[in-house]
């Protein structure tokens, strides 16, 4: 038997339950969701029942779903989100991901517990924490190498999450509190305003202007494509792509792409095997990540540190590269360009001056574009991109997509032969379903065959395909009416769906108090403890709650607000360990719509620190 960390899990995100519905039929292995209150995307919460449905046609693919319920807590919110928590668990949700540790001192039902992102968890002593606390699963860091990870992998056993696809926060998830810095919406309660995606000016120790008016702090999205295989062979089994404020098409497109590069990867090596069940998926589009919302591409630190992370001039999507502007009349212009251009296409492009400008497609001839008006600076040889594909989107949007798990079905007569009994049985499970049918000798037994095999595989709108049929001797030679048949055929479907839902309902797990000493004695404020219960969980571990974290304090003036591996140092090519002298231009100040911020290196730990002024 394999071990859960063999078992690779392609994880969706959904906004939604279209969403989970495209992730899951695109061949995600398992979706996360925002349960209606308490999730760090507060604008993607979704009601209960809504769940249940997510969690019906996910259990018949044999794919899990998680609930997240990941923000910081109050003291009078633990007891509604403890009380959320067993609902979901009735509805048979397979895990909660949560980030406030006080919540592990409630009445929380039997539920495998993941350890969010937001707790911070780039250290090994951290994961060992965590599972000796009893999470199941770790969301990484996003920042971890595929070294770090596969550090982690070898002094611990839980399973390891890892983001492999979409949008970079530029701070340690759970360490950035500029949002709240700022108007008191917190990130780490899922009301994060994105200041770090604003423009900002740059002016070093001296007073200098050394950046005007860009979006410092705004990183490309994450694209792990070529890295999978590393993720994997470092101990990564369950691959997250971000995303639950995407719509169901960039759900459907990323999901769909990610699941042939993991296919083909596990089809070459039998030590690892897929988490859902094995199915066939056809789809009407081929999979292409550049032409969904991208700021841009970065494989982030997986490989180590790596230029040209940010994305300064957008925070809006690219989309791909398509070609170099070779012509400019006055009405229109040509594109050197191998692609297929529409009218309502979306284009942008970089200016002279360096900020991005947007164009829509009136009218294309070919590759000669009449936009709905003309840009006034757009100089030949200008590369431009397209964001919008809008065949591309139809296609994904045209809901044509299947994913079918192949199954065998067999029918005999009953011991008594006055029922046909109908079996279908699959990778997981098999049913067996009875009917009393009234049938007649056949007068043509090749023909009544036919009409057997005809009915009995009619799948339609099934999630099945029938791989092989076969018939006894003597139902062979009847004749049944299609009417029965098809009744029998689709008890039976619902049979077969209603025993597959069962036989992934998840296993319960008995939470218990630990008392293993946490890694730190003092918790000051970046440690996020909000509530009373939180305070007692440290404590029982041995540490200190010596500062309330920052939702509890409302000044953050002088305060650190963000604490980042990205460094705006290196991305400027100052790098103090290459070049010690640009040390003098420091600290540096950003100066934005939204404040002042002080902003420090330390190198030693290969980080920049941002201070609120």
């Amino acid at each position: 038997m394999l071990s859960p960390r063999n078992v690779i899990e392609l994880l969706s995100p959904a906004r939604d339950f279209e969403c989970a519905k495209a992730a899951i039929l695109h061949g995600a292995d398992a979706v996360y969701i925002g349960a209606p209150q308490f999730s760090a995307r507060k604008a993607a919460g979704n009601t209960i029942d809504d769940i249940r449905r997510t969690i019906s046609i996910a259990h018949t693919y044999g794919a899990r779903v998680f609930v997240a319920l990941n923000t910081l807590l109050t003291d009078a919110e633990l007891q509604l989100a403890t009380d959320l928590a067993w609902q979901l668990y009735e509805a048979d949700a397979d895990a909660l991901i949560v980030q406030d540790m006080g919540l592990l001192e409630m009445n929380l039902p039997p539920i495998e517990l993941h350890a969010s992102t937001q707790t911070d968890n780039r250290t090994v002593e951290k994961v060992q924490f965590l599972e000796q606390c009893g999470f199941k699963q770790v969301v990484l860091a996003r920042e971890l190498t595929a070294e770090q990870i596969a550090e982690i992998a070898q002094k611990t056993t839980v399973r390891l999450e890892c983001f492999i696809h979409g949008a970079l926060c530029v701070s340690y998830s759970g360490q950035c509190y500029m949002s709240y810095s700022v108007n008191g919406r917190s990130a780490n309660r899922g009301e994060c305003a994105q200041p770090c995606r604003l423009k900002y000016d740059l002016i070093d120790k001296n007073g200098q202007t050394l950046i005007k008016q860009k979006h410092l702090l705004s990183l490309k999205d994450q694209n792990q494509t070529t890295n999978i295989a590393k993720l994997i062979a470092a101990g990564a089994s369950t691959l997250k792509i971000e995303g639950r404020l995407k719509d169901a098409a960039y759900v459907a497109n990323t999901t769909l792409h990610y699941r042939r590069v993991i296919d083909n990867l596990l089809s070459s090596d039998k030590h690892w095997q897929r988490a859902s069940t094995e199915s066939i998926i056809e789809a009407p589009f081929e999979p292409d990540v550049c032409k969904t919302f991208n700021r841009g591409y970065t494989t982030y630190f997986v490989g180590g540190r790596q230029s040209n992370m940010s994305q300064p001039d957008t925070p809006k999507s690219v989309g791909e590269e398509i070609g170099k502007v070779s012509e400019v009349r006055s009405n229109s212009f040509r594109i050197a360009t191998s692609k297929t251009l529409s009218n309502g296409d979306g284009l942008c492009f970089r200016t002279p001056q360096g900020n991005y400008d947007g164009i829509r497609v009136n009218r294309a001839e070919g590759n000669l574009v009449f936009p709905l008006k003309m840009p006034r600076n757009l100089p030949k040889g200008t590369l431009m991109h397209r964001n919008l594909d809008v065949q591309f989107e139809r296609l994904l949007a045209s809901g044509k997509t299947t994913r079918l798990i192949p199954i065998n079905i067999g029918v005999a007569l009953t011991p008594d032969n006055k029922a046909l009994r109908l079996s279908i049985s699959d990778a997981d499970v098999q049913t067996i379903v009875e009917q009393r049918i009234e049938g007649e000798p056949a007068q043509d037994a090749e023909r009544a065959e036919q009409n057997i095999a005809r009915q009995l595989t009619k799948l339609g709108q099934t999630p099945f395909v029938c791989t092989h049929f076969e018939a006894d001797a003597n139902v062979k030679l009847m004749w049944y009416a299609a009417s029965n048949l098809n009744a029998l055929r689709r008890a039976s479907v619902e049979a077969h769906i209603a025993a597959r839902i069962a036989h992934f309902r998840p296993e319960h797990y008995e939470w218990q108090h630990t008392s293993h000493p946490y890694m730190l004695q003092r918790l000051e404020r970046n440690a996020n403890v909000i509530n009373s219960s939180a305070a007692h969980f440290y404590q029982r571990h041995g540490a200190e709650v010596v500062e309330w974290g920052y939702e509890r304090n409302t000044n953050c003036n002088g305060q650190v607000v963000m604490t980042t591996k990205f460094c705006l140092m290196h991305a400027m090519g100052y790098c103090l360990r290459q070049q010690p002298n640009k040390r003098n231009i420091l600290p540096l100040t950003l100066i934005g719509e939204n404040g002042q911020y002080s902003i420090d290196t330390n190198c030693a730990k290969c980080e920049m620190i941002i201070r609120k002024k």
